[in-house]
């Protein structure tokens, strides 16, 4: 059966000062939620009440973005973090986000660690535990976690209770292990917005996406990611959305549909 529902969101926010980065204006007309970096890898506190304010004005919902301590590397460096050190990154940079969204008059519907930290949890339980209860101390379980699709990191999330969104990247390619490719390699982003549209359509009613190597594997998603820094997101974002609906999908954000949290097999 089709899904009715799928939610589009897109990492923004990433600014520093008078650097810019990302085409966060352009994109924001087309997307259902919002991933807003929080001071850590990329914004700062200005940059973030414009992200929130930007946002809001445009009835996008609103996640925290939170990544390692890395504003050099934009957060896709490795970093040799404990346990604690993960949930405490998790719980200052999504109490930062709240406020700005708090007096501004909304409401945090999500989190989605960022880069490496992404990564990093999917490979380390551990880590991933740190970074679930982090989230449950600071939302409990109405706080929606997005996590990458079919991954260990969603399945730990629900086991725990979380209410989580699994996500598929439009706009990235995929080892046959269902891991992204490295951003270091090749053709390891998708910057044709027709090509980034048909899988964004094929991930949401088929559940499958072709890999770097062309193996088709299977992702099951309540979300499509994108980009904002991604050459030609500007483009890409708004086809994406359009071939979503033409598909005959309601994109709209995950709070008014994503069900509750629910179980996952061991």
């Amino acid at each position: 059966m089709t899904p009715s529902y799928v939610d589009l969101n897109c990492d923004v926010g990433e600014s520093f000062g008078p650097w810019t980065l990302g085409a966060d204006a352009a994109v924001m007309p087309y997307i259902t939620s919002a991933n807003i970096a929080c001071g850590y890898h990329g914004g700062d506190p200005r940059i973030m009440r414009k992200s929130v304010e930007l946002a809001l004005a445009h009835r996008v919902a609103i996640g925290a973005h939170p990544g390692l301590p890395d504003r050099t590397g934009l957060g896709h460096r490795t970093m040799d973090v404990s346990a604690g050190e993960v949930k405490d990154y998790v719980c200052y940079q999504v109490g930062a986000l709240r406020e700005f969204v708090r007096v501004a008059g909304g409401d945090l519907q999500h989190v989605l660690p960022h880069g490496m930290l992404y990564h990093m949890i999917e490979k380390d339980e551990s880590l991933a535990m740190a970074a679930v209860e982090a989230v449950i101390e600071s939302g409990g379980t109405q706080l929606i976690l997005m996590a990458s699709a079919s991954g260990e990191f969603a399945c730990i999330c629900r086991r725990k209770g979380v209410r989580v969104a699994s996500e598929g990247f439009a706009d990235r390619a995929y080892n046959v292990d269902g891991t992204l490719v490295s951003r270091k390699l090749p053709d390891s982003l998708i910057t044709d917005p027709q090509r980034a549209a048909d899988r964004a359509v094929r991930m949401a009613i088929e559940g499958k996406v072709r890999t770097i190597d062309g193996v088709d594997i299977n992702v099951s998603v309540q979300t499509i990611g994108c980009h904002s820094d991604t050459p030609g997101a500007e483009r890409i974002v708004p086809t994406v959305r359009e071939a979503l609906e033409k598909a005959g999908l309601q994109v709209r954000p995950l709070r008014d549909w994503l069900p509750r949290a629910g179980g996952c097999r061991e």
